[in-house]
């Protein structure tokens, strides 16, 4: 699996990414080059964005353009919308990279550094939403990626919960953007060691009275290098319509490359049937739900399996003709929906008040799961 064999995948559609000056950005631009996309690096360091530019087009012939920008600024953003429009058109993908990490326990945290984190972390993001979402719902496609983070850390709040805001706003526009062409999701890049990342392990390490060396040892079956995390950015774009509504990692994108194709081997094939068509008729009764209740079971369920209810869908009514070989990635599929029944026996149990509904219920979704688990679990 090389960079090299996506030569071309990226033909004429235009990529703006933000704080690609250096690290898994600017590795990110580079394959994004290679993949034959013109390439916009918005950058606050002028120094980082020229080098970038002059680097890659060393290689890559006017492959792309650095913008010097300060994301903190609403104005200098409007700027840069106006100059790409008037150049370019709208983007095809927008891919927010860029971050700014402060550091420190929350009430020591000044409120410049709140506000600083607010503006770069969360508020530009959304402006990027702004300045194009409207050219690329007049022309019915377009992408917008948001590089999240994993969540609440000690320390890390002014940084984490801005990141962790760019989340709902992606899983918002997704939801407000469907049935178009435009998709919404976002990315992680795991535990990767550029210069951002170890100043904030330094800090958790503290925090978890161990060494750093401690701490990448108990974690050294996570770490990517920039490159593979890079790599993993760019291909994301090329399965946006999958991973639409989603939170993803690089691996995960690595990972799937390596299995979409592989077979897993054979199941039963009659018991395969009764699961497709339990969720068959489930599918069903969720589309004659009002529009609230759908769209709260739709997401839920989309947060489970990781994949929308249309995607899962299509893909059973495609293995009904497997006569029970299932791909790895079918195989996958079935033990995510596990996962989501047993979510709903949880939900049931503290929803369902009355005691001969709720047994007959519970035992209608052990049902559903021990089909699952005696299916894919025949032949391992």
């Amino acid at each position: 699996m090389n960079i090299n064999d996506y030569r071309k995948t990226l033909d004429n559609k235009i990529i703006l990414i933000t704080g690609a000056g250096g690290g898994i950005g600017f590795e990110t631009a580079k394959c994004f080059a290679i993949m034959g996309a013109k390439v916009i690096i918005l950058e606050v360091d002028k120094e980082k964005g020229e080098n970038a530019e002059r680097t890659i087009n060393s290689i890559y012939k006017d492959k792309v353009e650095f913008y010097n920008i300060d994301l903190a600024e609403e104005n200098s953003i409007l700027k840069m919308k106006k100059y790409v429009l008037d150049k370019y058109g709208c983007p095809d993908i927008i891919f927010n990279n860029a971050a700014i990490l402060h550091l420190g326990e929350i009430g020591k945290v000044s409120s410049n550094d709140w506000d600083n984190g607010y503006l770069v972390n969360f508020k530009a993001p959304v402006l990027l939403v702004n300045c194009f979402i409207d050219e690329m719902r007049r022309r019915n496609s377009g992408t917008f990626v948001f590089v999240s983070s994993s969540g609440a850390i000690a320390y890390m709040g002014a940084y984490e919960i801005f990141k962790t805001a760019q989340v709902e706003l992606s899983n918002t526009l997704s939801m407000e953007l469907e049935n178009t062409n435009i998709y919404s999701y976002t990315i992680s890049p795991g535990l990767v060691k550029t210069e951002t990342a170890m100043k904030s392990i330094e800090v958790v390490a503290k925090s978890m009275n161990i060494s750093l060396e401690e701490f990448y040892e108990m974690n050294k079956e996570h770490i990517i290098s920039v490159e593979d995390a890079a790599f993993g950015f760019a291909l994301s774009v090329l399965n946006a319509k999958e991973y639409n509504g989603q939170e993803i990692g690089s691996i995960q994108v690595l990972n799937g490359l390596e299995s979409r194709n592989e077979s897993y081997g054979s199941c039963n094939f009659e018991l395969l049937s009764r699961v497709i068509k339990t969720y068959e008729e489930q599918y069903l009764g969720w589309k004659e739900r009002n529009i609230f209740e759908r769209q709260w079971v739709l997401r839920d369920f989309k947060k489970c399996v990781g994949k929308s209810a249309d995607e899962v869908y299509k893909i059973m009514k495609s293995m009904k003709k497997s006569k029970g070989i299932l791909s790895t990635d079918e195989y996958k599929l079935l033990e995510s929906l596990i996962v989501y029944w047993e979510h709903q026996y949880q939900l049931l149990q503290g929803f369902e008040k009355n005691k001969e509904k709720l047994q007959e219920n519970s035992n209608i979704i052990k049902g559903w799961i021990l089909d699952i688990k005696t299916c894919i679990n025949k032949q391992r």
